[in-house]
């Protein structure tokens, strides 16, 4: 068995860790890890013929193979590697959660704070018990600041992601109806997320906080954090912003009280205005002028269905089926109601997670859905279809069906909402619209 310090000084001299034999990097670190399906250990040999330099094991059957590092478990080695790897570096990172909107607040952050600095990001969403331990260990010797994303579906595991990323400033975007059932509720969401506070406080870390919003500033009260530095849209803050417009793209006026700023994106949604203004605030911590951060912010196109305004042949469509929850339907629905537009329509899909207010969450937003009176209403998925006799709406139990449908019927010159949780395959009706 080997230990912890042995490993990171293999890792000093090959500094690039895989966890996938599809993606093998030469001279790299293949960690085999488990999973429910699969057991990289098998994969050892493969890894290693792929071009890995070494690869970490956690079962002994396969430690005959030349280059393999048996450990007791290759998660932990894992995490613990990275742990490790996070003292060694000596730069400001900024640990980034909430329920909406934290990979693209956290491209936002990236886009402005790279133009003055050589800075890192976590990629994509890579944003749990595994993929923070890969970031950190993604951080280069020439990187200058990172911004880790963390996710969390359960209590205790931001605290634990937390010890891993160790960040030195943080925010929590907002706290919503995400992830009702493994927290507990909305105030299990509450102290989950609060676990960021709850290290920063304890680490003499800063703070990023929106005085706009009242959840947070009472969860900061709770927390005892001194070291905070405000945004909104009041006098009182480090950042006053002021939304301009946003249709369909944010306009914002800002100001640090010494320099105003405008700052003209390619985000689509009011909701994104706070996400802007966090970015703004972190910006100007880190001495950004005030024309680095808004060319850092009108240069962040999103393409990751985050947002994403997107023209087909016949409609315009506000890609933003990454995922879902009540509070982020919630908020998209309230911006294409106020979007100009002679005929919209709302295509939405099943939310998961919500546990035992899922039946009712999904009856508020297909309410709240036709209320809106958009001219096409559209559902898929099990969840909504129940609703199907109580609604004047479509109703469909897959994107499949709701693809052919469409393709039957199709709706043209419309400008489109298409939100649902990832596994709904909203993406397969684009071909459609």
């Amino acid at each position: 068995m080997i230990t912890t310090t042995v490993l990171f000084d293999i890792f000093l001299q090959h500094p690039i860790v895989c966890t996938d034999t599809r993606n093998i990097l030469p001279d790299s670190i293949f960690f085999a890890l488990k999973g429910e399906h699969f057991d990289a250990n098998a994969f050892a040999a493969e890894a290693l013929e792929k071009g890995a330099k070494f690869c970490v094991i956690d079962d002994n059957r396969f430690s005959e193979v030349k280059g393999t590092l048996l450990v007791p478990n290759a998660l932990k080695a894992l995490q613990e590697l990275a742990r490790m790897y996070r003292q060694h570096l000596k730069i400001p990172v900024i640990g980034l959660t909430g329920s909406n909107g934290k990979t693209t607040t956290k491209e936002l952050i990236h886009a402005v704070l790279a133009k003055k600095y050589n800075a890192f990001a976590t990629h994509g969403n890579l944003n749990n018990h595994i993929g923070v331990p890969l970031s950190i260990l993604s951080i280069k010797p020439e990187h200058e600041i990172a911004v880790i994303e963390m996710g969390a579906n359960h209590q205790k595991e931001i605290a634990f992601l937390s010890s891993i990323a160790m960040p030195s400033h943080g925010m929590i975007t907002n706290i919503g109806l995400a992830h009702l059932e493994g927290f507990g509720g909305i105030e299990g969401v509450k102290k989950g997320k609060g676990e960021l506070f709850s290290y920063l406080k304890a680490t003499n870390g800063y703070v990023f906080l929106n005085r706009d919003n009242e959840v947070l500033m009472e969860m900061a009260v709770t927390a005892g954090l001194e070291k905070i530095i405000y945004y909104g849209t009041g006098a009182a803050n480090a950042i006053k912003g002021k939304l301009i417009s946003s249709d369909p793209f944010i306009e914002a006026e800002w100001t640090n009280h010494s320099e105003n700023g405008h700052a003209a994106t390619q985000l689509t949604g009011s909701y994104n205005f706070e996400n802007i203004l966090a970015a703004i605030c972190i910006g100007d911590f880190f001495d950004l002028n005030t024309e680095e951060i808004n060319a850092g912010l009108s240069s962040y196109s999103p393409k990751n269905n985050r947002s994403q305004l997107t023209a087909t042949a016949t409609n315009k469509v506000i890609c933003d089926f990454y995922n879902a929850n009540p509070s982020s339907m919630e908020a998209a629905l309230k911006n294409l109601s106020v979007l100009q537009g002679n005929k919209k329509a709302a295509i939405l899909g099943d939310m998961f997670e919500l546990g035992d207010d899922s039946a009712q969450q999904h009856e508020k937003i297909a309410q709240q859905t036709i209320d809106y009176g958009f001219k096409t209403s559209v559902f898929i998925g099990a969840r909504f279809f129940v609703l199907k006799d109580r609604f004047n709406a479509l109703f469909f139990l897959n994107a499949t069906e709701a693809k052919d449908f469409l393709e039957n019927e199709p709706i043209k010159n419309y400008l489109i909402l298409l939100k649902g949780s990832r596994s709904m395959k909203l993406e397969d009706l684009l071909e459609a619209l």
